[in-house]
């Protein structure tokens, strides 16, 4: 499935902030942890605590979140399917970010190993 252009635009202009509490709450609903979420989105994004929480404080889209964030090299091992869009085929870069930090986030609430889902 393509995104569209106005697909991608929504994903622009969703805030960080409205998306972190969903994370959360999908992954302590499975038994996992704040700080192992916060581990998935450094280990994309380079963020550490303080910068997770000030982010989420300013209430940032996801446009500024990933503009300043330096993605892992090794994001582009991040394969699959998620929410119906093979994440190897999308070809806005914003949303393939966006779309990386959903599928970590998922397999860590599917209690994948943390080795396994942060691709090495």
């Amino acid at each position: 499935m393509k995104t569209t252009a106005k697909h991608d635009e929504r994903f622009a202009k969703m805030t960080f902030t409205s998306v972190y509490p969903l994370y959360l709450a999908k992954i302590e609903k499975k038994g996992r942890t704040k700080e192992e979420l916060h581990q998935v989105i450094s280990w994309l994004t380079g963020y550490n605590d303080k910068k997770i929480q000030q982010h989420i404080d300013k209430k940032i889209t996801f446009e500024n979140f990933f503009e300043n964030a330096t993605i892992n090299p090794n994001a582009n091992l991040i394969t699959g399917l998620i929410c119906g869009y093979r994440i190897e085929e999308i070809s806005n870069p914003l949303t393939k970010q966006v779309r990386y930090l959903d599928k970590l986030v998922d397999e860590l609430a599917k209690g994948k190993a943390m080795e396994k889902i942060l691709k090495q």
